[in-house]
């Protein structure tokens, strides 16, 4: 998994994303960006994903996922793997509790 990271982030239109989506101050202009830059399906897609592994980390069965998102067994499978293999990503979202982040314009 490691090269496949440095393949992914080793230039700057990559880097330059992740800085773009760590200076949004707040949840109105995260989903602009986001609605700008992702199709609507592209958009559903990364959140039922995101869903899946919310699932997946409380024990839900491929079956009952697949029934609540519409995601395929094997989407559903990939995202599995990369929750046990990845780089923690899923985990780190899942868990991450904003609750403590002030907006840029409150600090």
């Amino acid at each position: 998994m490691l090269s496949n990271i440095n393949r992914v982030w080793n230039n700057d239109a990559t880097n330059d994303l992740v800085d773009i989506l760590i200076g949004l101050r707040d949840k109105t202009e995260m989903k602009k960006f986001v609605r700008d830059v992702m199709t609507e399906k592209e958009i559903i897609e990364i959140s039922y994903r995101l869903q899946a592994a919310k699932m997946l980390a409380n024990g839900a069965k491929y079956t009952d996922i697949a029934e609540k998102t519409k995601l395929s067994s094997r989407t559903i499978a990939r995202i599995s793997d990369w929750m046990k293999q990845g780089c923690g990503g899923y985990a780190v979202a899942i868990n991450n509790n904003h609750d403590h982040i002030l907006p840029a314009s409150a600090e």
